[in-house]
């Protein structure tokens, strides 16, 4: 029997050797439905690091739960050694109204620490502070584009804590992006007690895509593995050193009208190549769209109907020895393991 102490989570203690949810109390709906914010605890029987993973901070990105449920389906959480924290839903508000907000229309990742006699955003923002990241060693939160765009898998790190980047070579998504910290965002909050995130970026708003899950669910088990928390069986392996970046940048639609585009994510571009066209709806006037630095695709839109001023294409410039590895990573994309059943407006 494991002398290892239980974990102690709310007023809920998870002996060693258990799995368990846990509701954290968070407030309640117009009608007095109560709301609480659902944690899944695995304590292993051995000591080790304490993660959370975390998903849905803005309700409407929705890939990062079902990245969330098809972990805790992992077997090899059978043999963890330490802890892990998965919360698959932290803005219930946003998640049940299909909406990236809180009802009181604040964006959750700008409210962190938040305070606990604030606002909605502000209390649920404290709850998280206190009762996961204060517990944790490492976090991994998980989000996507937002609704009508598509972000390439990336890793976003914070450039001034190069210890974060160990976690993210390990997590072996295609592309990391060395991003500044944002003020109230959970990164930055969580940084300033001592724990590192990860934060995964995939996918679109309010829609599952095969290859964004089964990035994520991999790139977990692999940090996993490398902190020693699982063992190797069944971690599938990353077949390449992910492409670094720190420079990115939008090219936004000279006008308005109907959107053709030429390049979708994941695709290398050359300075001054052809992007898109965009027309009138009579095809009388075309505006081209062409790429004002050479770079790596790693976002666009998927809406035909833009407006001026409109982010259209995400670059990251990387450099020449990066490029070679490009072709590398789309193998690693397509051939990844089967796994059963910040966005920048």
């Amino acid at each position: 029997m494991s002398t290892r102490p239980a974990f102690q989570i709310g007023s809920t203690r998870v002996p060693p050797g258990s799995q368990r949810t846990v509701e954290l109390p968070v407030s309640m709906f117009s009608d007095h439905t109560p709301v609480t914010m659902s944690v899944h605890v695995v304590h292993g029987r051995s000591p080790g690091p304490t993660m959370f993973v975390s998903a849905a901070i803005h309700g409407d990105e929705i890939i990062g739960v079902e990245i969330a449920r098809r972990l805790l389906r992992s077997p090899q959480l059978d043999r963890i050694a330490g802890t892990l924290m998965v919360v698959p839903i932290v803005n219930t508000f946003g998640f049940l109204n299909h909406s990236r907000y809180l009802p009181d229309r604040r964006d959750l990742n700008r409210c962190f620490p938040g305070s606990e006699t604030g606002s909605l955003a502000g209390r649920l923002a404290h709850i998280f502070m206190t009762e996961i990241v204060a517990r944790a060693d490492l976090g991994i939160d998980l989000h996507s584009a937002a609704i009508h765009r598509e972000n390439m898998p990336q890793i976003r790190v914070s450039p001034g804590k190069p210890g974060t980047m160990v976690h993210a070579d390990a997590f072996g998504a295609p592309v990391v992006i060395r991003s500044k910290l944002r003020d109230g965002s959970l990164r930055k909050e969580a940084q300033r007690h001592g724990v590192d995130i990860l934060l995964y970026e995939a996918g679109e708003g309010l829609r599952f895509d095969e290859q964004s899950a089964r990035v994520g669910v991999a790139g977990i088990l692999r940090v996993m593995h490398s902190l020693g928390m699982i063992p190797q069986d069944g971690v599938p392996l990353a077949e390449a050193v992910p492409v670094k970046a720190s420079v990115t940048a939008w090219e936004r639609s000279p006008a308005g009208g109907l959107l053709r585009a030429f390049k979708a994510t994941g695709e290398m571009v050359e300075q001054g190549e052809l992007l898109a066209m965009i027309s009138d709806p009579f095809g009388e006037v075309e505006e081209e769209v062409r790429a004002e630095e050479s770079g790596l695709i790693i976002g666009r839109t998927n809406l035909p109907l833009v407006n001026e001023g409109d982010a259209l294409f995400h670059i990251a410039q990387i450099s020449a020895e990066e490029e070679s590895r490009i072709e590398s990573l789309t193998n690693q994309l397509d051939g990844a393991s089967m796994f059963d059943e910040d966005e920048i407006i």
